[in-house]
């Protein structure tokens, strides 16, 4: 299952995206992307998005910790 974390900060979604490659590299470093919020043209109201594939349920406790640590938030991707 593909999942999206979710940061305001561009350091800290590369940082989480390094990490989980090496807790699990079998998976690879993920993708960080920018997301701009809808209706915002200000380059500050941009989320980091860490797209996340290959977690299972158990690896995602350990996962949910790391992302409370740099204030994200996780979202299964709907596409």
């Amino acid at each position: 299952m593909k999942q999206l974390l979710v940061f305001g900060e561009r350091d800290d979604a590369e940082e989480v995206a390094e990490t989980l490659g090496e807790w699990f590299p079998e998976l690879g470093v993920p993708r960080v992307i920018r997301e701009t919020l809808a209706g915002e043209d200000d380059a500050e109201d941009a989320q980091w998005l860490v797209v996340a594939e290959g977690l299972d349920e158990a690896r995602m406790g350990k996962v949910d910790e790391l992302i409370e640590r740099y204030d994200g938030w996780r979202e299964p991707d709907q596409g």
